[in-house]
């Protein structure tokens, strides 16, 4: 598919463990700074030491009423301030709102919310909330979003897994150059993850667990030889995409001059080579770009044994290797629904700051002929950036940044 180049980004939000806004977020990626522990947050253990990075405080959206806020879920609430950000950023006040669409990337993403519910009304279940019927859809989200912003355009959830995030980037560029709608937000949801969630990802071989003795800020190793598998991190990204054509006088971030989607037709967990040339190389054609023009690359690396050392592979056979490379997951921890949104964003400040921020503990990367970026940032001026983002269901999604 061609033409993909009438669609800007015009704002941004953001809200990690590291970092609860754009500012500070900013400030902690180019410090490499970190916020992995043992987790807190009630319902993530049962005689358990999963590690991830939790946000560790959080204030709720100033459009949000008081008595909503209490009745929403943590993911919906995290959404709607994080989309906030964005909304302001890109300052919509005043386009059509039948015009403005909401992608929302992620699926069944609000299981500790469940699990919870579960545990509080166990032996009273007629004194369930009305509000439940609502609060455990995925849905909601959009609900949430829209009635309090105004959208009216289009709004629904999409799910691939831990490509869900960069998934919703390419639904909602799809939506501006289809003639639906001139504006649409595309959000990177928080998957709160429960105990459940994390025994089933550590039976899967997935997520790292600490050995004895074992730092907690020394697990996550993306792309390193030590790598043992993703460490979670709470997280939620918005950017709003616009037509090129639709306000003259806005700031914009970039152009997101190509996408693309492959699948690899596997219900597995397992990584394919051939699937993700495919899924870069039909991006990078789709912008116009060859790989030697590529300045940089965000790569998935979730810290998967086979998945790290798979996507080399296929970085190298496009013809990747001269471009910057480094970890942003070495920092945030692994979203899962939101990770493709909290990257793009993430290359989208590197873009504007002409620098690179650093990775995390790859100290002995697995294969060291790449350009990589380590345990400094670097200055560098970045024209064109390609994002990867990779799901389990053989979902392979890619992106394409160049300046404006």
């Amino acid at each position: 598919m061609k033409n993909q180049s009438s669609v800007v980004v015009s704002g941004i939000g953001i809200t990690t463990a590291v970092g609860g806004n754009v500012s500070a977020f900013q400030k902690a990626l180019m410090a490499g700074e970190h916020n992995f522990a043992e987790m807190e947050r009630e319902g993530r253990q049962k005689d358990s030491h999963f590690v991830g990075a939790e946000i560790p405080s959080f204030t709720t959206s100033s459009r949000l009423p008081r008595k909503l806020s209490s009745n929403i879920s943590f993911t919906s609430a995290v959404a709607h301030s994080t989309l906030e950000e964005a909304w302001n950023d890109a300052n919509l006040t005043g386009i059509d709102e039948r015009r403005i669409g909401l992608i929302v990337g992620g699926s069944n993403i609000q299981q500790r919310e469940l699990v919870l519910k579960y545990q509080q009304y166990r032996d009273r279940e007629h004194f369930m909330s009305p509000s439940y019927g609502l609060k455990y859809l995925d849905s909601d989200i959009c609900g949430v979003c829209t009635s309090l912003f105004g959208v009216k355009g289009l709004a629904h959830t999409v799910g691939g897994a831990s490509a869900s995030g960069q998934l919703a980037i390419i639904e909602a560029a799809e939506a501006i150059t289809s003639g639906r709608v001139d504006v649409c937000i595309a959000v990177g949801s928080l998957m709160d993850l429960s105990y459940w969630e994390c025994i089933g990802f550590v039976s899967l071989g997935a997520m790292a667990t600490l050995d004895e003795n074992q730092d907690s800020n020394e697990l996550y190793r993306p792309f390193d030889q030590k790598r043992k598998g993703f460490v979670y991190g709470e997280a939620c990204a918005a950017l709003v995409l616009e037509r090129s054509d639709l306000r003259a006088d806005i700031h914009r971030y970039a152009r997101l001059s190509g996408w693309s989607i492959e699948m690899d037709g596997e219900r597995n967990s397992n990584p394919s080579v051939k699937g993700e040339m495919s899924v870069m190389q039909s991006a990078m054609s789709n912008a116009g770009l060859q790989a030697h023009q590529i300045d940089y690359v965000n790569p998935h690396g979730s810290g998967s044994i086979l998945g790290d050392q798979t996507e080399l592979l296929a970085l190298a056979e496009c013809g990747l290797r001269g471009a910057y490379i480094n970890s942003t997951k070495s920092i945030t921890g692994h979203g899962l629904t939101a990770a493709g949104a909290v990257e793009a964003v993430a290359t989208l400040i590197q873009m504007k700051e002409r620098a690179l921020h650093p990775s995390r503990n790859l100290t002995n990367p697995i294969d060291p002929n790449f350009n990589w970026v380590t345990e400094a940032k670097q200055d560098v001026d970045l024209n064109h950036c390609l994002n990867i983002s990779i799901g389990f269901g053989g979902i392979n999604t890619a992106v394409c940044f160049s300046g404006c």
